[in-house]
């Protein structure tokens, strides 16, 4: 029991971390090579989802197909917008384009290189979603990916797009 509580208490602590914080300064490069800052990048005052993945991930490329099929809906429910960080090396970063055409995804996709924007949100491990409010604040997070977890971003999509 004293074990169970213990970790109870610990997610919350671990999930509370980021509650709330801005969206860190860091460089990361789009399809076409140009550097953009992450503070950059916003979504005129509605949700933003910020999910880390790679192409070696199958969980990463699981989660976001699967919400690549709900996207439209989303949007036009919510007005969120998806912005995926790749978190490919030199190694496996020539995949990313082409993966990303393959798949027809409608969401920024940007290559974080040098894997600063991932470490400056204390990413350890992919996929990892970040959901933003309006005000540019992280308000929820989630690691890995299980089928079902789309649907516990969307409510939480949801409630603070009712704000």
């Amino acid at each position: 029991m004293k074990t169970n509580l213990l970790i109870i208490a610990l997610c919350l602590i671990v999930g509370s971390v980021n509650a709330q914080s801005d969206i860190p300064s860091a460089t990361v490069k789009d399809l076409q090579g140009r550097s953009i800052n992450t503070t950059d990048i916003t979504n005129d005052g509605k949700p933003m989802v910020i999910n880390f993945w790679a192409t070696w991930c199958s969980p990463c490329k699981r989660e976001l197909n699967t919400i690549a099929d709900l996207y439209p809906d989303w949007q036009d429910e919510t007005g969120v917008k998806l912005v995926a960080i790749s978190i490919d090396d030199a190694r496996s970063q020539s995949r990313v384009l082409p993966y990303v055409n393959g798949s027809a995804w409608d969401y920024e996709v940007y290559i974080d290189q040098n894997q600063d924007f991932k470490r400056a949100l204390g990413v350890n491990n992919v996929p990892h979603t970040f959901l933003v409010d309006g005000t540019g604040k992280i308000v929820y997070e989630h690691n890995n990916y299980a089928a079902g977890d789309e649907e516990e971003l969307y409510k939480e999509i949801l409630e603070i797009s009712k704000n």
